[in-house]
């Protein structure tokens, strides 16, 4: 290599983590265009093919492996120098990846965000709501607030919150259809349901495990989806309090009667945790969490703020 470009290694190994352009281009916030511009001029600095594309995506070839093995060992290395050599007031300036599950963190968490880039002018926070995990091991993000607890030992875990599911529908899906009195009565109902086979977590509520008997008419990976197919008012289905909180022509039904409780967890690989600017973000998100914990469980409908 006649000259080295960090920000084409970076390119390289969102792409062999993604093992897609267009994947890492969304990862990185960056268009496909420049992805192939980067991976091409890498691999011409090094005279050698990297990838081997198809339609199938990017798959490495052996030197790409070769050259990934040293990547990761690099990223690390400069993750570390950000932690160890950094102050305090270089480090709350910057840039933070905030992963988190599809409906928190657009209808939660990003007002939230907003208030805190106010508070911390020098940090930049780029949120990624997904209905999927964040994958951390590879990068995806600096952190995440997710519904699964991981099991292994380099991150750093910390309980965030509880959040409370119940099933919902419009008013006039309710007045036109069979009368709801008990939890037994829902079989009657059309319902708005996950695709099971789709599912990425145990942690999702299932339908089926709650009322096996039950066959939804409507099916989506997206609990935003779900959510706008009841605002339409043609079914039923299990949404997060603080979602259909947002849309007042929905009701929750049987409230007295259903109590389904998930829980959001922090999660940050060690290396990161220990940056300031992480650190500040953690603090702020778990203020958030408990001023809003009524909210959350579906104690109360309007969200509340921390005073600046």
């Amino acid at each position: 290599m006649h000259s080295f470009n960090w920000d084409n290694i970076k390119v390289f190994l969102a792409v062999a983590r993604a093992q897609s352009a267009l994947e890492a281009a969304h990862v990185l916030g960056i268009d496909q265009s420049t992805i192939s511009r980067r991976l091409h001029q890498l691999e011409k600095d090094i005279g050698c093919r990297l990838f081997d594309r198809s339609s199938q995506g990017h798959h490495l070839t052996s030197v790409g492996h070769r050259l990934m093995d040293h990547a990761e060992k690099l990223e690390s290395t400069i993750s570390t120098i950000e932690t160890d050599i950094f102050d305090d007031s270089m480090a709350l300036s910057g840039d933070i990846r905030l992963g988190a599950t599809e409906a928190f963190g657009s209808y939660f968490l990003a007002p939230h965000l907003a208030h805190f880039c106010t508070r911390h002018p020098n940090i930049s926070v780029e949120l990624l709501p997904m209905p999927r995990n964040i994958n951390l091991s590879k990068r995806e993000a600096d952190a995440s607030v997710s519904i699964e607890r991981p099991t292994v030992n380099h991150f750093v875990t910390s309980r965030l919150c509880d959040y409370r599911l119940l099933p919902y529908a419009t008013h006039s899906y309710l007045e036109q259809s069979a009368p709801i009195n008990r939890i037994e009565d829902l079989t009657q109902h059309r319902w708005i349901d996950y695709i099971d086979d789709l599912l990425f977590t145990s942690q999702q509520f299932s339908l089926r495990q709650w009322l096996p008997n039950i066959r939804p008419f409507f099916r989506s990976t997206s609990v935003i989806a779900q959510f706008h197919a009841v605002k339409a008012g043609v079914g039923i289905a299990f949404l997060p309090c603080f979602l259909a909180s947002t849309a007042r022509e929905l009701v929750p039904i049987l409230p007295e009667e259903i109590d389904v409780i998930r829980t959001f967890w922090l999660v940050a690989p060690e290396d990161k945790r220990e940056l300031s600017r992480i650190k500040a973000l953690w603090d702020y998100l778990r203020m958030v969490a408990e001023r809003n914990r009524g909210h959350l469980l579906g104690e109360t409908e309007a969200m509340a703020w921390l005073t600046q």
